[in-house]
């Protein structure tokens, strides 16, 4: 057994050994690399390959620790990289078009829209946009429309159909397992709960639904009708009609320019290029277009900045991370652009569904003080909704732009009640207490009526608390706010109609708005906030390791996309902690 036991230490020591090595070539590379040398150079005559498979967030992130910043694969670049790299192509001379190759897109709608805007601008130099793909989704299509010619593979397919969003019920599940959520909301419209609650959609879900696919609808098809010259009838008919379901069809409904293999569209850019068809031209990646764009040092000429502070993801308790809004991580980058005398205004980017109610209160206490000094803007981005337009709600203005989810100004309390299944299973339970309401709350007893009424109170009283900084914020009554609240979700057209925001417009409206208010023409831009995450952390993350993959991603492998959606939607009901702000379920447009 010792000699068993001295192989054992042996064989760990090598690893532990090897692992130390392998960490401590990258924390070298971390220190002495990252030069000029590992950045893509851009040629002459070179054509952007807009490839945007793995970009679907805001902002890439940075941490305090530059060992981490070189190790996490969220240092890649963000979707703000992408936005900034384009209007830089659109003034350098060695770029002369962009190439949009059988992308399969991860970016929201509204993150779609911004693009599209910054594309049909980028055309305005002389510049080509041209696409091409084997299979055509429709989210894909609403962004490949900007393009001068659209290519599509003579066996391919194309969607165009119009939007649904599948909801899914879990009420017979629980009765089946014995495993119930115990609700308590305030708002009509606060669905994010129903499908504990139900087999079956609401009337009120069902109309606030309709009313949101049909405005996002509405926005597609005429940013569509814009830029294929179609008139929106026809659109909607070709969609009612699957008009356009096969590369034929496509063509004779004016939705694609060309059917035709990727050599051929290769050869199309080629002519545009005049590059002779038997040469390569040059290509150059969007990502690494933006990191060489990032590492040139800024020709402006000031001290003036605007502090873009990204707030993206579920809300929740602690310091936060790059897919999480934690207060701490929110507070220090608000502290630190408020002190900042070179700091003239701050800009909030949100993408959240919202979450903690408490987190939320926090992060807006903390903006009402930023008010004070300088101006804030917020910049919507996919989704504002509930706390995540707790956080946006006092600002001195407020853009989104029009398929934005916002609203979903509601709270709800939900807790797992294990009762039936432990009745099933054999368990039971005594509590011994001092006091009446003494005792925990137990779930594997029913909800106590006074735990149920205590539970009751905190909801409605932070319901009232949460309209009332809406109704102070946009300078409308308790009464006005509480109409039009109820946990419903408007898009932001409809947010502008309901005066939830001021205008209609991109990260650049808001940066816009934000140098008006602050009284400054030129500036720089500071990203925040920065994480407080060390090399332990790091590892104890398994998502982090660039090398590992996570056990999520065996289990999305093994049961299948749709499943583990809904897994994870079960999972985050059952990890909630105190009351939530949270915008109704996961809307997944298709």
């Amino acid at each position: 057994m010792k000699f068993l036991g001295n192989i054992i230490a042996t064989v760990i020591g090598i690893f532990v050994f090897m692992m130390l090595v392998f960490f401590g070539i990258l924390f070298l590379g971390a220190i002495f690399g990252g030069g000029d040398s590992d950045i893509v150079k851009v040629e002459k005559n070179s054509v952007i390959e807009l490839n945007l498979e793995d970009i679907y967030l805001d902002y890439k992130g940075k941490y305090s620790d530059p060992l981490v910043t070189f190790l996490s694969k969220n240092t890649e670049v963000g979707f703000s990289d992408v936005i900034n790299a384009i209007e830089h192509a659109k003034n350098d001379d060695k770029i002369k078009g962009i190439s949009i190759l059988n992308n399969f897109s991860s970016l929201g709608l509204a993150q779609s829209k911004s693009l599209r805007e910054k594309l049909i601008d980028f055309k305005k130099s002389g510049k080509f946009v041209v696409a091409y793909s084997n299979y055509l989704t429709q989210r894909d299509y609403y962004l490949n429309s900007v393009a001068d010619t659209i290519y599509l593979n003579p066996v391919g397919e194309m969607e165009f159909k119009g939007l649904s969003s599948e909801i899914l019920f879990f009420k017979d599940l629980q009765e089946k397992s014995g495993v119930k959520m115990e609700v308590i909301r305030h708002g009509k419209y606060k669905s994010a709960v129903e499908p504990f609650l139900e087999n079956e959609i609401s009337a009120e879900n069902r109309e606030q639904m309709t009313s949101l696919l049909n405005s996002v609808w509405t926005t597609m098809v005429e940013d569509i009708s814009k830029s294929r010259k179609i008139s929106v009838d026809s659109l909607n008919s070709i969609a009612t009609n699957l008009s356009a379901r096969t590369p034929e069809m496509a063509l004779s409904s004016k939705l694609i320019d060309k059917i035709g293999y990727e050599d051929e569209y290769h050869d199309g850019i080629r002519t545009a290029l005049k590059v002779d068809f038997d040469e390569d031209y040059k290509t150059i990646e969007i990502a690494d277009y933006a990191q060489n764009f990032l590492t040139k040092p800024s020709k402006i000429s000031t001290k003036d900045k605007i502090a873009i502070i990204y707030a993206q993801g579920e809300i929740m308790g602690g310091d936060g991370d790059v897919t999480i809004i934690g207060e701490g991580a929110m507070r220090k980058a608000l502290i630190e652009a408020r002190k900042d005398k070179n700091v003239k205004a701050i800009v909030l980017r949100v993408d959240s569904p919202g979450g903690s109610a408490l987190t939320s209160e926090l992060i807006w206490r903390e903006i009402e003080i930023a008010k004070k000094s300088k101006p804030v803007v917020v910049s919507m981005g996919n989704v504002a909704a509930s706390g995540g337009y707790y956080i946006a709600c006092n600002a001195d203005k407020i853009i989104a732009e029009p398929t934005t989810i916002t609203g979903s100004i509601g709270v709800f309390g939900a807790i797992p009640n294990m009762t039936e299944l432990s009745k099933k299973i054999g368990i039971n339970t005594s509590i011994i207490k001092t006091h009446d309401n003494a005792g925990e709350y137990s779930v594997f007893k029913p909800l106590d009526p006074t735990l149920r009424a205590t539970i009751t109170e905190s909801i409605e009283n932070i319901y009232t608390t949460f309209v009332t900084r809406v109704a102070v914020g946009r300078k409308m009554t308790f009464a006005q706010v509480d109409e039009i609240a109820q946990g419903r979700v408007w898009t932001g057209t409809e947010a502008l109609e309901l005066g939830l925001v001021d205008q209609l417009g991109g990260l650049d409206t808001a940066l816009a708005e934000a140098a008006k208010l602050a009284k400054i023409k030129k500036y720089k831009i500071l990203n925040l906030p920065e994480f407080d995450k060390n090399f332990m952390d790091f590892l104890n993350d398994s998502n982090s390791l660039p090398f590992a993959k996570s056990k999520e991603a065996y289990i999305r492998e093994e049961i299948g996309i749709e499943a583990y959606q809904t897994l994870q939607q079960i999972k985050k009901m059952s990890q909630q902690k105190g009351v939530q702000a949270l915008m109704p379920y996961e809307i997944r447009i298709k």
